[in-house]
């Protein structure tokens, strides 16, 4: 274990033999974490927090300190993350509350890049993308493999699908659909995200359908319920498109995000 002596961490830290802590950082006596990881200088990592292998967390980095929530009132909540994640400088990643989840979450493989931001209650999957200064307000959730822009802003409650690219500078304040692509302030749905598709090698077949159920969920006039079953009847019913039929029908606080002239 390399930590070095300006550094700060709780004889109560719980910390794998080859973790790092670098100069000035501080690790709170609640703090898990796992092999590998290193903390970088002037890093804060407090509050109840597990951290996995293999993390890499940038200067200034601040994870599990109390979520930005007026109700909260020091009550024993939770960071989970994962392994393989990169936080770049002045991250910020806030831990749950008891009107929420009690835990925010993160999987493996994201990257968060500097001064973006996860708030309270979030979800964050595997192989996610936040550039720099993207902001998630409370309880939101963000599926594998999406991606999110710079100076993005996400309203509270609100679901990001899989795969699905929010072009930079864009406030999102409804579900996003998975496998599409949106922007601007309010946002709103362009198409399906053909690049992020074909750079994780996606089927022609699977593109061509989801281009198609795009087409009928979007841009026909049906109401939902008719549009999934023109969906259903005219589309080849490929996994991409049972998942974003399925996204579309479940219930959202928030509404989807859907196409406007």
């Amino acid at each position: 274990m390399e930590i070095h002596p300006t550094a700060i961490v709780s004889p109560k830290a719980q910390l794998a033999e080859d973790v790092t802590i670098q100069a000035f950082s501080v690790i709170g006596p609640n703090v898990t974490i796992g092999s590998g990881t290193v903390v970088g200088p002037h890093a804060v990592i407090d509050g109840w927090t597990t951290i996995g292998e293999r993390n890499q967390v940038y200067p200034f980095v601040s994870i599990g300190c109390a979520p930005q929530d007026i109700s909260y009132k020091g009550e024993e909540t939770q960071v989970i993350i994962g392994d393989g994640n990169i936080f770049r400088e002045n991250v910020t990643v806030h831990r749950g509350t008891c009107n929420g989840r009690s835990c925010t979450r993160i999987g493996n493989q994201s990257y968060f890049m500097a001064y973006s931001h996860v708030a309270h209650d979030c979800i964050i999957g595997d192989n996610v993308v936040m550039a720099n200064a993207a902001t998630l307000g409370g309880h939101v959730q963000v599926d594998d493999h999406a991606t999110l822009g710079g100076l993005v802003a996400i309203h509270q409650f609100v679901r990001i699908g899989t795969h699905a690219f929010i072009g930079g500078k864009s406030g999102l304040r409804m579900d996003m659909p998975p496998y599409m692509l949106a922007f601007g302030a309010p946002a709103k749905l362009y198409g399906p995200n053909l690049v992020g598709l074909r750079r994780n090698h996606f089927s022609k077949d699977a593109i061509h359908a989801l281009k198609k159920s795009y087409k009928i969920l979007f841009r026909s006039g049906l109401s939902l319920k008719d549009a999934v079953e023109k969906v259903r009847e005219e589309v080849d019913f490929l996994p991409e498109v049972e998942t974003l039929v399925r996204f579309m029908e479940e219930h959202s606080k928030r509404g989807v995000t859907k196409f406007t002239v």
